[in-house]
């Protein structure tokens, strides 16, 4: 099997969320949070789908932010010796 299925669970009370998704369906899987907050018959909030959608970005990252940081280098910052500091 190639591709790898991310799970993703939310327990609430007596409701259970549990999205099973693969990194194609990263942006349906964020769309399918947003539907799920914005139904009043379901215990879902936005702060629920915030969460989720954290973790989502966290751990399968866009193609477009991959190919961004292969642009852009690092942003060192640089300090003064401490013999130069007062």
């Amino acid at each position: 099997m190639d591709n790898e299925i991310n799970v993703l669970a939310l327990v609430k009370g007596e409701e259970k969320f549990i999205f099973l998704f693969d990194d194609a369906n990263r942006d349906e899987t964020l769309r399918q949070l947003a539907h799920f907050a914005s139904d009043p018959e379901i215990e879902f909030s936005w702060y629920d789908a915030a969460t989720l959608s954290r973790k989502i970005r966290d751990a399968v990252p866009s193609e477009e932010s991959e190919d961004s940081s292969l642009d852009t280098p690092p942003v060192r910052q640089q300090r003064a010796p401490l013999s130069d500091r007062h």
